[in-house]
């Protein structure tokens, strides 16, 4: 999440806060509540320069204050009017909220509440607010009809709330999850699998197919065009033939085996005559321009079937040696020997 989606989302649950405040004041006056009526006019302030913060990007004092005054509400109405509101509910839904505010505050690199503390303390205010009640009774005595009410209604509130927030943690930490896993499994530069998925993939087939083939693809005098056009060139050639390798994904599976080789994985039912001279071809004839000089690239090509018999280092190692056969008779061919 950015700061920018961090501080909408604070906006609107802000704005629902407040409403709620509004509609709590008009309960407590039809209640005959004046303590709590009186009570809603400076915490109603609270939210309207909790707007003030946010447009500041002061969230961390904004979450203070919240929560600072969340807690005192929750005690003082529970206080006043008893635990058959359901007011001490709240206490439920504020410590999940207050680690993903954390959490949130982590993701953002910006400072933030300790949760743990935190909660510790909303639970002493529900300790000390219920144990009052519980010992010598809420301040005002009201109608149970609509305790029960106010209790449904706080109810549903907190647990909605306790399923949003939780839900959105979860989904939170997929994101992040998914994101690890990406960042394990994908080349920054090139934006292709990695090596180290590479290796995972080809050791975890099951397929024994003998026409599975896989091929080790490796740009012609590469260390040449970074000496004459420089390492950002030869990033963007990198680049240029990722992008064109990305164009045959729906047939093989590629990736950057390091430097400026790429290993392509190409299994028996997608196999077509002169696939990998297609490739070639296909690179040759690409333009590659990079501050306006037209840089020559070639890739030479080495392919190796599957030997049913043969380990998976020893596959990419034949792939290898037939890449270096490519090379040493010329570049710029595809080499597949057994």
């Amino acid at each position: 999440m950015t700061k920018e989606k961090a501080q909408k989302y604070s906006y609107w649950v802000n704005t629902v806060i407040l409403l709620m405040v509004f509609g709590l004041m008009a309960f407590f006056w039809m209640l005959d509540v004046p303590f709590l009526v009186i009570f809603s006019i400076p915490t109603a302030c609270v939210y309207i320069i909790g707007y003030f913060l946010i447009y500041k990007e002061k969230l961390d004092i904004y979450v203070w204050m919240v929560y600072l005054w969340l807690s005192i509400y929750m005690g003082l109405t529970t206080i006043c009017l008893g635990y058959g509101f359901g007011f001490h509910l709240y206490c439920m839904s504020m410590i999940p909220v207050m680690f993903v505010t954390e959490y949130l505050a982590y993701k953002l690199k910006t400072r933030s509440l300790k949760a743990l503390y935190v909660s510790i303390a909303v639970c002493v205010v529900y300790i000390v607010s219920t144990g009052y009640v519980s010992n010598i009774g809420p301040i005002y005595e009201r109608d149970e009809s609509a305790a029960k009410v106010f209790w449904l209604m706080n109810s549903v509130i907190v647990f909605g709330f306790l399923i949003f927030y939780t839900n959105w943690m979860l989904s939170l930490v997929k994101e992040s999850d998914k994101r690890l896993v990406e960042m394990a499994h994908i080349d920054r530069l090139t934006g292709l699998y990695n090596r180290h998925y590479l290796m995972e993939l080809l050791q975890g087939l099951i397929s024994t197919d003998a026409n599975d083939v896989i091929a080790m693809a490796d740009i012609d005098y590469f260390k040449k065009i970074n000496d004459t056009y420089g390492h950002n060139a030869g990033d963007y050639c990198l680049q240029k033939l990722a992008e064109i390798l990305r164009g045959y994904s729906d047939q093989a599976t590629v990736g950057r085996w390091g430097g400026e080789e790429f290993l392509i994985y190409l299994p028996a039912e997608k196999s077509k005559p002169d696939f990998f001279e297609n490739l070639r071809r296909k690179v040759e004839e690409t333009e590659f321009c990079f501050e306006n000089n037209n840089i020559n690239v070639t890739i030479t090509i080495g392919i190796a079937k599957r030997n049913t018999h043969a380990s998976v280092e020893k596959w990419i190692q034949q792939a290898d040696e037939n890449l270096y056969i490519g090379k040493n008779k010329g570049r710029n061919m595809c080499i597949e020997k057994a």
